[in-house]
């Protein structure tokens, strides 16, 4: 017998349908030589640290570093998690191949080997790995099965950031809880989270510390057109006014009119953290809400893997684009004109160099139904990036225009559109963009034309910089917290970004819980709380992004056989040992006093902590019953005796919300 396993019901059942595999059983499906079964996401995690050891079960400074000689895995308690391990472990020790067929992704392979490490499988394993859940692609998926031992490395990441962040993170955070905190406060530390909230409480320092100083700018209007002068800023206001005067004195005169004409490329596709941008910018969702949704049209068969960081196709999905086109029925006006032609093959979009397991997030063809609001307005983004990557290029002509007033000079830039191209497919945001001052369509000026203008000189004040908003802070994750606005420097500093785009997110909403961060519209302000806790941290290697962001190259280069785990994490053993003597010798009797209302899972004392977090949790998702379902869209809210679920959780609907 050959055993499946999958990360979740709902995409075992899939996989068992395309296998002919419909036999119901408890906790599997059986037929056709196969028996599905599947997880429910983790089901194992790594030990506790008093598991290793009984001294490590209270907190105290004498017993840190903690650092096990070997680390071990464990079953998560929960009794459906039990149940349904159980079940695995018998079919897999009877089977006679198992089938990994977890998300493709770093944190699929380790959720699924720690399973099968677990039950002590033993038999051969083969690994299954699609970019879709279409029926096709699954179909093609099993015809291509891979030997697991391909797929070592990918696995040998994930443990390494999975026991990376279990040496920091516990090791740092009873250290500073212990040394730092006042009475039963926890000060959560985390290889990722800490530097996340650094980037957010150094902005606003600078925000804070920030002292505006004015300036002046001579500005003149000529023609209803305003031109700047080139001199730039001035910073006293006598020198502004003395060019004021001068220019008053005489016509404004057209000394030259350059036109360039060029070309604007249609937008990249999307990776998973571009959607969570351009979804947090357009409609305000969250990191944690567009990764959710995504994950679910995924999950409907709708749009390919999302947890992905290449804007990229490899060359093998060109074949298919054109029957992805013909499944977009909803938007034949923009796709007509696509039909029955050569589609344009760029390197810009098709690049299989610039793909390792998958491809940028695309549609599948399969038609959209049954989708909430907020899924339909994210699968709308992802089609029309798709489509307008093989519409024309759109040909624009930049008209710059000097001028000049008693030798002093001026100039103004504006844009024409002169063939739209791929802009038409976004239509409706051109129409709501077009008040942008660049794309400002210049009247017709000739050199040598001379007439009256209106000079003027105006009073600016210099600016601080922007508080994050979960897009920028996306970005500034993705780039070890530089700024850059160009993508292909992006694409060079994602290497060393900090987070995997599948964890930024989740990094984000930790913050809120641990109530470092919070939000004030769209904006993300640290708290008190949050701004101690950057400010008493000393070490750099746990508040630098940069860092953080070397340490998160190395793992990627484990994915790629390019580094060993092994020196990974003695390096990370090391630091943390330098770390702890560094707390350790600090004599200063800094306390943070601000008390902290998060309490991790381990953290004490765990009696209290869920008689206080159990009130307020039930009365918040207490009115959402009856309401709509935020996941599928389909079912309504109803309350278990556990937990809250969706009513149309047999039809795969995985929402779900302890009491």
């Amino acid at each position: 017998m050959i055993v499946c396993i999958a990360e979740k019901p709902s995409v075992a059942r899939d996989i068992a349908e395309v296998l002919g595999a419909r036999d119901r059983k408890d906790g599997y499906i059986e037929g056709n030589g196969y028996q599905v079964t599947w997880t429910f996401g983790h089901l194992c995690t790594l030990k506790e640290p008093a598991e290793y050891s009984p001294r490590w079960k209270s907190w105290s400074l004498s017993s840190l570093p903690m650092i096990p000689p070997r680390f071990g895995i464990k079953l998560i308690s929960n009794p459906t998690y039990e149940k349904q391990f159980r079940i695995i472990e018998t079919l897999m020790l009877a089977a006679d191949e198992i089938i990994n067929c977890g998300d493709a992704g770093q944190e699929g392979e380790l959720i699924q080997r720690w399973v099968m490490q677990k039950a002590g499988a033993r038999c051969p394993v083969k690994r299954l790995w699609i970019s879709s859940l279409t029926e096709e692609a699954i179909k093609e998926g099993f015809k291509q099965l891979k030997d697991q031992s391909e797929f070592q490395p990918l696995y040998e990441a994930g443990l390494s950031r999975a026991i990376g962040d279990w040496l920091l993170g516990m090791n740092a955070t009873r250290l500073y809880t212990q040394k730092y905190g006042q009475g039963r406060q926890v000060l959560s530390i985390g290889r990722v989270q800490t530097p996340t909230l650094a980037l957010i409480v150094n902005r606003q320092l600078e925000i804070e510390n920030f002292k505006p100083e004015p300036y002046w700018e001579l500005k003149t209007i000529y023609r209803d057109t305003t031109f700047s002068a080139t001199k730039g800023k001035f910073t006293s206001k006598e020198e502004g006014m003395d060019f004021l005067e001068t220019v008053r004195q005489s016509d404004f005169g057209v000394t030259d009119v350059s036109t360039k004409k060029g070309t604007e490329y249609a937008p990249r596709l999307f990776d998973l953290t571009s959607l969570q941008v351009e979804c947090n910018k357009k409609f305000g969702y969250s990191a944690d809400e567009t990764l959710k949704l995504i994950q679910s049209l995924y999950e409907k068969k709708i749009t390919t893997y999302p947890r992905v960081d290449t804007t990229y196709l490899s060359d093998d999905i060109y074949p298919k684009c054109p029957g992805i086109l013909q499944g977009l029925k909803d938007y034949v006006a923009l796709t007509a004109s696509l039909q029955n032609v050569k589609l344009p093959k760029s390197k810009k979009v098709f690049d299989s160099s610039k793909v390792t397991d998958h491809h940028a997030i695309i549609p599948t063809g399969v038609y959209p139904q049954n989708l909430s609001e907020m899924e339909r307005r994210v699968f709308d983004l992802v089609a029309r990036r798709f489509i307008a990557i093989f519409y024309p290029d759109c040909k624009i002509s930049t008209t710059t225009v000097l001028g000049e007033v008693d030798k002093i000079e001026f100039k103004v830039t504006g844009k024409q559109i002169l063939e739209p191209g791929w802009r038409v497919v976004f239509a409706k945001e051109q129409t709501e963009e077009k008040n942008n001052d660049e794309e400002a369509v210049l009247p017709n000026f000739v050199k040598g034309e001379r007439g009256p203008h209106v000079p003027d000189l105006n009073e600016k004040w210099t600016q601080p910089p922007k508080l994050y908003t979960e897009a920028t802070l996306l970005r500034a994750m993705e780039t070890a917290g530089k700024l850059v606005d160009s993508d292909e420097l992006r694409d060079a500093l994602k290497e060393n970004g900090i987070g995997r785009p599948s964890t930024r997110a989740a990094i984000i909403e930790t913050l809120f819980k641990r109530n470092y961060i919070r939000k004030e519209k769209k904006n993300l302000v640290a708290t008190p709380t949050g701004i101690e806790l950057i400010q008493i941290i000393h070490e750099e290697l746990l508040k630098s992004a940069e860092l953080t962001g070397i340490w998160e190259k190395k793992l990627r280069e484990i994915e790629r056989k390019k580094y060993d785990a092994r020196l990974f994490l003695e390096e990370l053993k090391q630091m943390v040992t330098e770390v702890v003597n560094s707390v350790l010798s600090d004599n200063s009797n800094r306390r943070i006093t601000i008390v902290d209302t998060s309490t991790p899972k381990e953290a004490e004392p765990k009696k209290e902590t869920k008689k206080r977090e159990r009130k307020p949790k039930a009365k918040k998702v207490e009115d959402k019953v009856g309401k709509p379902c935020p996941l599928c869209g389909k079912g309504t809210i109803i309350k278990g005796k556990t937990a809250y679920g969706c009513s149309e959780w047999k039809s795969g609907c995985t929402y779900r919300e302890n009491l």
